[in-house]
C-alpha cells in the first residue's frame, strides 16, 4: 500500500520540476506603439521554445501575424497578449500587423 507522505512527495517533485522547466523559458517584450512593432527585430536563441508578450500600447486593436511562425493573434486596443514561439531553426521570420500592413512590421531572429 502507497502512502499518502510518499504520493504527496511525489506531486511536490512533478510541481517543482514543471515551474523549473517554465522558468527557464526565454521571454521576449514586443509593443505596439504608433501602428508599429517596437522593437522591430527581436533576436533570440534558437532551438527554445519563446514566451513573446506583446503590449498593444495604441488605443485600436492590432492583429500579430505570421506566416513563417504559423501565428495569428489579435491584440485590442490597451491590451496585453502571449504568443508562444518555437523552438526555431536558426533563421529570419517575418511577421506583420494586419490592420495596420505598411508601418507594423517586424522579425525574429534566431541564432
Amino acid at each position: 500500500m502507497i502512502s499518502h507522505r510518499f504520493v504527496f512527495l511525489v506531486a511536490l517533485g512533478a510541481l517543482v520540476s514543471t515551474s523549473s522547466i517554465s522558468a527557464a523559458e526565454p521571454q521576449v517584450q514586443l509593443t505596439i506603439k504608433n501602428h508599429r512593432f517596437e522593437p522591430a527585430e527581436l533576436k533570440v536563441p534558437a532551438g527554445q521554445r519563446i514566451k513573446l508578450l506583446v503590449h498593444n500600447q495604441d488605443p485600436t486593436p492590432e492583429e500579430f501575424e505570421s506566416h513563417s511562425l504559423n501565428r495569428e493573434k489579435l491584440i485590442p486596443g490597451g491590451a496585453r497578449a502571449t504568443i508562444y514561439i518555437g523552438p526555431l531553426k536558426p533563421g529570419r521570420y517575418d511577421f506583420f500587423g494586419e490592420f495596420n500592413e505598411a508601418t507594423a512590421k517586424g522579425s525574429v531572429v534566431a541564432e
